[in-house]
């Protein structure tokens, strides 16, 4: 165990230490290969004797039957290996590699997210062509939120117009990345045949007749790559340096650290092997990252070590209804252990839930166990009123961790029974499908009752129809894809709301007074009570407010929810008698009302970032149709082999896009398009987008 001491927190019937755990996920830009990269992983450590392909429908964790047809990670896949490595200091003894294999389309970005928040490390997959595209940024602002150490994996290296210096190049501008090589490329393209290991100096030349790149030869590193080789690893020392004392004191007194020191401190299957040794001698296990920080029941910062012999506690990232098993519950252990048949505290609810059974995921397949230690991921079920971000502990403990957070959806449209038998089956579909999805809503408008989905794209909401169908037998019709705007106010105004009833007997008395004001974009929304002398009991603060939230999911110009706001209750009145909390709700709405439409409201529409690649014989026309589109053009930059333009778009302008690109390009050119925020709309359009939310109303 060539030097890695077992930590007194293992419990002594783990079958793998923490120090041999790791739990790392593959992201990155759709297309980039991360399942493919993924299906490698497996067929090496001998999850799978037969390597399943993307564009054949056969990869093991793509199992949904949406993403077989399409080509693409739709939902987030679980799946369990063990890898062991001859050399270094984690040599010679087998690691548990935990693997989340995530989406890499922009309408599906929450699954990322919910995954990053309970993962130790990431490899961040990158096209050796196309180098850090659109969601590979968005993935790594993601990892950088939560503080996830990442690898990078140059995927594509014998494609034609790979690079692997430009993609390092891309890493640092974009991304900000400290990013330095492990490893370099021997020849690129067609020609590419094999690694130089700047850690072990070696060179790794893969055998030509094995198409399935588990045998290579070692040998000196070639003459022609030595100079270039020792100049990237000093650049490589030099930066452990800045992270490693001990490293740093070598490096200044010019002494060359040992291969054991240095890692210490840092579609042909080409490389993957590699892969997976710098998984374990470079991304962290469980021990190695600070301690998860929760909070108790006052507020109370709790630190969780992670300790099979500590109290239980972790994470609830993801839900699944599964045809078989019903409700999984994906959970993330940090501190402790949990047994089948346990009883398991919510803080939420307040309240006991029984964990029926245990599994380890493999993507659609699962494996029965008895218990599960800190660091591990499983799915449980039989735990009932749970929903994503949950913190599920033992009561004694009574913490709550920091849940993952997710964008607001910004397309809606809405979709009707065809008969009353499959309303029943819709309305129990759609409550499973909004569980397990963060960003799908489900609502109903009270003017048409209509039910209305909302999502984070096309795609999305197309995926849901799909399902629907398909796992739920639920008939339907759908509208056309709409909108999700919403409304802000534009300056301060106060606001009166009075609810006075009286009928004979007891009657409703509430009256509030607010202030609104404008907060800056992406503030949110914000209610304080300013409320002195007892003037509104305190007893109908809670409903004042509760009321004045309900006011806000419908603004004053055409009904959609109100965004970035402040109001203070600042005044009121109350009756003995016949004051009561439905008085005061009622009082908050009409105060609400009065203020929003005083305040200068306006409406604002979702505006996404189009990225769009191109040949550069192209750009003016593309550039062109994006301006028509109410596009402004952010930057442009061109490249060896292809333009990059960044724009903003209106949402309501990008319908259609894909065909009318594909148009222009002559079929050449793609684009990827994620939410940016929300801006005024023009007056000239706003107009029409009231009159056709109170005839179509698609609120979100």
């Amino acid at each position: 165990m060539d030097g890695v001491n077992i930590s007194a927190y293992n419990s002594p019937r783990r079958e793998y230490p923490l120090e041999y755990t790791r739990n790392i996920g593959v992201a990155a830009h759709i297309d980039a290969g991360k399942t493919t990269t993924t299906e490698r992983i497996l067929y090496y450590t001998g999850v799978v004797h037969k390597i399943g392909e993307v564009h054949h429908g056969t990869a093991v964790t793509d199992w949904m039957a949406q993403e077989r047809e399409r080509g693409i990670t739709i939902t987030s896949a679980s799946i369990t290996c063990a890898w062991t490595t001859k050399r270094g200091p984690y040599g010679g003894r087998e690691q548990r590699i935990n693997i989340i294999d995530t989406p890499g389309h922009v309408d599906f970005t929450a699954e990322v997210e919910r995954s990053l928040r309970v993962l130790d490390g990431a490899v961040a997959v990158f096209c050796a062509v196309g180098g850090v595209q659109p969601q590979s940024e968005t993935v790594w602002r993601q990892a950088d939120k939560y503080g996830v150490p990442r690898l990078a994996f140059v995927n594509k290296m014998d494609r034609s117009g790979a690079d692997f210096f430009d993609v390092i190049d891309d890493m640092r501008d974009k991304l900000g990345a400290n990013a330095h090589p492990l490893f370099l490329p021997i020849c690129l393209e067609e020609a590419f045949v094999g690694l130089v290991d700047l850690v072990a100096m070696k060179a790794y030349y893969f055998d030509k007749s094995d198409p399935l790149g588990v045998n290579f030869h070692v040998r000196e590193i070639p003459e022609e790559l030595r100079e270039e080789a020792n100049a990237y690893r000093e650049a490589l020392i030099e930066a452990v340096a800045d992270f490693d004392d001990e490293i740093a004191e070598k490096f200044l007194l010019g002494d060359t650290p040992k291969e054991d020191e240095l890692k210490r401190g840092a579609y042909k299957n080409i490389g993957v092997q590699r892969l997976l040794h710098a998984i374990v001698d470079y991304l962290p296990s469980p021990l190695d990252l600070p301690p998860m920080k929760a909070q108790n029941s006052v507020g109370e910062e709790v630190v969780l070590a992670p300790d099979d012999g500590g109290k239980a506690a972790g994470l609830v990232f993801k839900l699944w209804t599964d045809p078989f098993a019903g409700k999984l519950v994906f959970y993330r252990l940090y501190s402790g252990r949990l047994q089948k048949g346990s009883q398991i505290y919510n803080p939420r609810t307040r309240k006991m839930e029984r964990v029926s059974r245990l599994l380890v995921m493999k993507a659609d397949a699962r494996e029965d166990i008895d218990v599960v230690y800190a660091g591990d991921i499983c799915a449980i079920i039989g735990v009932r009123n749970v929903t994503t971000g949950d913190t599920l502990c033992d009561k004694v403990l009574d913490v709550s961790l920091e849940p993952p957070t997710f964008p607001v959806p910004v397309i809606s449209m809405s979709i009707e029974p065809n008969t009353k038998a499959d309303q029943e089956k819709m309305s129990m579909a759609l409550g499973r499908l909004s569980d397990e999805d963060p960003t799908f809503r489900v609502s109903s408008n009270p003017e048409t009752g209509q039910t209305l989905i909302s999502g984070m794209g096309e795609l999305h909401l197309e995926i849901i129809r799909d399902r629907l169908f398909r796992e739920f037998r639920v008939h339907a019709r759908a509208g056309k894809p709409r909108i999700a705007y919403r409304e802000t106010i534009s300056r301060e105004a106060e606001g009166e709301g009075r609810f006075i009833r009286q009928s004979g007997g007891r009657g409703q008395y509430g009256h509030a007074h607010i202030l609104i004001e404008p907060q800056k974009p992406g503030m949110g929304i914000e209610v304080v009570s300013k409320i002195v002398g007892g003037v509104i009991p305190k007893e109908f603060i809670k409903p004042t407010v509760d009321g004045i939230l309900e006011a806000a999911n419908n603004g004053v110009v055409a009904g959609y929810p109100v965004i970035d706001f402040k109001v203070s209750l600042v005044d009121g009145s109350f009756h003995q008698v016949d004051s009561s909390e439905m008085a005061f709700r009622m009082a908050g709405i009409f105060a609400f009302r009065d203020a929003t439409a005083k305040a200068g409201p306006t409406l604002l529409e979702p505006i996404m970032l189009v990225e769009v690649t191109t040949p550069e014989a192209y750009q003016g026309d593309l550039i062109g149709d994006i301006t028509r589109r109410r596009g402004r053009i952010q930057n442009m930059r061109v490249g060896t082999r292809a333009t990059h333009i960044s724009a903003m778009v209106p949402l309501e302008a990008m319908f259609g896009y894909a065909t009318d690109l594909r148009s222009l390009s002559k079929g050449r050119a793609d684009y990827s398009m994620e939410p940016s925020h929300f801006d005024e709309v023009p007056a000239s359009l706003s107009g029409h987008i009231v009159q056709t939310s109170h005839r179509e109303p698609v609120r979100a």
